[in-house]
């Protein structure tokens, strides 16, 4: 059973959420929060396998709710909800350590997967589109690509693992990455497994996020329309 809390502002969604939630039986509704700061009590208190974060709130917002949730070192994940597909808000939140966002308007059947690939320690946003966001965005957020900090955790990896890393930051999957640098899946896998492991990533999404900060991957080029 995967325990979640809704932080959102709007009582009309938090009900259209809770409905869909109760009415799976592998998940359930613990608490729902309002604004941002009663997310990061709730989350202390009740300790939920997902936070369901909405990015616009008054007061502390959806990002500031979801660095200290994360911050506070418990085992909750955050799966931010966003109105559009690529926004700055979604960009900043995944920074913040959000382990994915689905649109608001995602099917019942999206966000309740979304919810167990969180809990399970997956990224929901799919690779590619992980990296779209940062292809959008670097131009213009800060980074620390290249400062000693950002580079020290790729320190650890063997050749192979940078290798493997690089086509993750890169959007491929593991039978991409397989097919390209001519290993079976499942060393792909293990291989991907090691690399998070050794840079401290949660997941591909912020696997992604640590090698454009080391400068390992660049944003691509953008063309004029």
């Amino acid at each position: 059973m995967t325990t979640v809390l809704i932080a959102d502002d709007q009582p009309l969604q938090r009900m259209g959420f809770r409905m869909l939630l109760d009415s799976s039986p592998q998940t359930s509704v613990v608490g729902e929060a309002a604004h941002g700061a009663e997310a990061v009590r709730l989350a202390a208190r009740l300790r939920p396998d997902v936070v369901l974060m909405d990015v616009r709130m008054p007061g502390m917002d959806g990002i500031e709710a979801t660095r200290r949730i994360l911050a506070a070192g418990n085992r909750s994940r955050v799966l931010v909800l966003t109105t559009f597909d690529v926004d700055e808000y979604a960009h900043t939140a995944l920074r913040a350590g959000a382990s994915g966002f689905l649109l608001k308007d995602a099917l019942p059947d999206e966000l309740l997967a979304g919810i167990r690939a969180v809990a399970a320690g997956d990224a929901v946003v799919a690779p590619a589109l992980t990296r779209r966001l940062l292809d959008t965005f670097a131009h213009h957020l800060p980074a620390g690509a290249d400062d000693a900090g950002a580079l020290a955790p790729l320190r650890r990896l063997t050749d192979r693992e940078r290798e493997v890393l690089v086509e993750v930051a890169g959007g491929l999957t593991n039978r991409e990455i397989a097919e390209r640098l001519v290993l079976s899946e499942s060393t792909v896998k293990g291989h991907v497994g090691r690399v998070l492991d050794k840079i401290g990533a949660r997941d591909r999404v912020h696997a992604v996020i640590i090698a454009y900060d080391a400068g390992l991957v660049r944003p691509r080029p953008r063309t004029r329309p």
